[in-house]
């Protein structure tokens, strides 16, 4: 989507351009970093793994720090919060729990709300460049045609201080996803 600027209740407020890239996501250059993380912020598997893997051991114990005080019972799926990047380009990695994906039950908008919600603490911390990946579109198994949809719909109506979103994808297959979410939603990507 074309950059473009509103002003909301007298603060100005970006739409953001939205990127999408085939790619390692701890690879970006850009100010944050999102993680599909678990609701027990402990690394995984994934994206998740990848991270914490690539940005060495000062995000786990950040994680470590939050699990004792504000989110001893888990970081609930659609909420988000921030870490140090440790060894990554990127400056924070924000985590967000998307939801595991069921059939008999439409959580459509707690995965809007991963996206929204980490762009909402993106923009608390200052940050103009986020990089996201397909948030539930692994382990999770939310139908990755679907999981585009919601991903670039939720992005592009988000009101957000934040300039560039990029959405880093892992396969040919994925990219080819988000850019036909992108063009059925009438959104312009670069």
């Amino acid at each position: 989507m074309c950059l473009r600027r509103r002003s909301f209740e007298s603060r100005e407020v970006t739409v953001a351009r939205i990127q999408l890239v085939e790619g390692d996501i701890t690879e970006q250059d850009v100010d944050a970093v999102v993680n599909a993380a678990n609701s027990g912020l402990s690394g995984g598997g994934g994206v998740d793994g990848a991270i914490h893997r690539a940005g060495g051991p000062s995000i786990l114990a950040a994680c470590k720090e939050l699990r004792a005080t504000a989110f001893p019972t888990g970081l609930p799926a659609g909420q988000a919060v921030a870490t140090t990047a440790g060894d990554l380009k990127a400056r924070w990695v924000i985590h967000t729990v998307g939801p595991v994906y069921d059939a008999a039950e439409d959580r459509s908008d707690t995965l809007a709300s991963a996206y929204t919600e980490s762009l909402r603490v993106a923009a608390e911390l200052g940050a103009a460049s986020v990089a996201f990946p397909a948030l539930s579109a692994g382990a999770f198994g939310w139908p990755l045609t679907d999981a585009a949809r919601v991903a670039v719909e939720a992005v592009a109506t988000s009101e957000t201080t934040v300039a560039d979103v990029r959405f880093v994808l892992f396969s040919p297959k994925a990219l080819k996803a988000f850019a036909r979410a992108a063009e059925r939603l009438g959104v312009e990507t670069s």
